[in-house]
């Protein structure tokens, strides 16, 4: 325990460290970049793609991974749309906001409980499960929508959105909430303890009384309710809904977990990390855009950082085993 308490500061000090590195590099190189405008454009964009990677991470940390996290959220906003659009559309009074809320937090649970019972029940590999699940909601909503958009919404969404609270954004304000639940979760709770057991060994934990088929579902239960508030965010910050908004994100979730040092092969896993890791993330992308750089190589870089945290991690590694041979 004491080990991973180490790590895990010493996780949090290098991402901030970095944090700091990218900040100073880009506040020299483009002068837009430390300015309020800017740092609000972040803190309204990283909400989006937070709540996406706290969908993902439960999963990761279980050894799993859910795959179909970005159309469980577009099945949620559609659901939330339906009500909507079918109640007056902009029209539409608040109560029908709530109703269409609890819809999509349904579906997105449901989706999730589904691939949960199947890999825990079946034995099937969480990939192929949440593979299958994600062509199965995309076709879905390719069918509803005829693969239009959906729009027209009420104007008291816009708050959720766009407002701010002390000047705070709203979006921003609702990802702190839910990664502060996440935390809670994963650290004060038997579920947290199972899933980071399951992670390190399945068996391992069956043998010690883990109820393990009824953690893996509840697993997947929860990151679909977590697409589901991500996708009721996207409607209120897009006024609109797309299947496949968001399609990019999927492999930035994942890119952030292993930043934020989440073990690829589950066991271990924190929130904290994690939340830096996206903050790294969106200030990179947000500073390769100043400098006039395509969105395509905001995504290259991405993926060569990741490539060089793999490299470092190894070397780190490798430095204690040296020492003692």
């Amino acid at each position: 325990m004491t080990r991973l308490r180490n790590a895990l500061g010493g996780e949090v000090l290098g991402l901030i460290g970095f944090l700091i590195l990218v900040v100073i590099l880009f506040g020299l190189t483009a002068p837009r970049f430390l300015t309020a405008a800017n740092f609000g454009s972040i803190a309204f964009q990283l909400p989006e793609l937070g709540l996406l990677t706290l969908a993902m991470l439960i999963p990761i940390i279980s050894g799993g991974l859910n795959l179909a996290i970005v159309f469980t959220a577009n099945i949620a906003g559609l659901t939330l749309a339906w009500v909507l659009n079918t109640h007056g559309g902009v029209d539409a009074g608040f109560e029908w906001f709530v109703v269409g809320s609890l819809g999509a937090l349904i579906v997105g649970a449901l989706a999730g409980m589904v691939m949960g019972l199947v890999i825990a029940y079946t034995g099937a590999h969480p990939i192929l499960v949440s593979l299958a699940m994600m062509i199965f909601l995309r076709g879905l909503g390719e069918f509803l929508t005829k693969g239009g958009d959906i729009s027209g919404f009420p104007d008291y969404l816009r708050p959720l959105g766009h407002g701010l609270i002390l000047g705070i954004p709203v979006p921003l304000i609702l990802f702190a909430v839910a990664a502060f639940v996440w935390h809670i979760l994963l650290t004060r709770t038997r579920h947290g303890f199972a899933a980071t057991m399951i992670g390190s060994n399945i068996r391992a934990a069956a043998y010690s009384g883990i109820h393990t088929k009824r953690t893996l579902t509840l697993i997947y239960t929860l990151s679909g309710l977590m697409c589901a508030v991500a996708g009721i965010l996207m409607v209120a910050r897009f006024n609109s809904v797309r299947v496949g908004h968001g399609e990019a994100l999927l492999l930035v979730t994942v890119l952030a977990c292993f930043l934020g040092g989440v073990d690829p092969f589950g066991g271990f896993g924190r929130v904290v990390p994690v939340v830096i890791a996206l903050i790294v993330l969106q200030a990179l992308s947000s500073g390769l855009n100043l400098l006039g750089a395509n969105q395509h190589l905001s995504t290259a870089v991405w993926g060569l950082f990741l490539i060089g945290v793999m490299v470092l991690r190894w070397v780190a590694a490798q430095i204690p085993k040296r020492r003692k041979g």
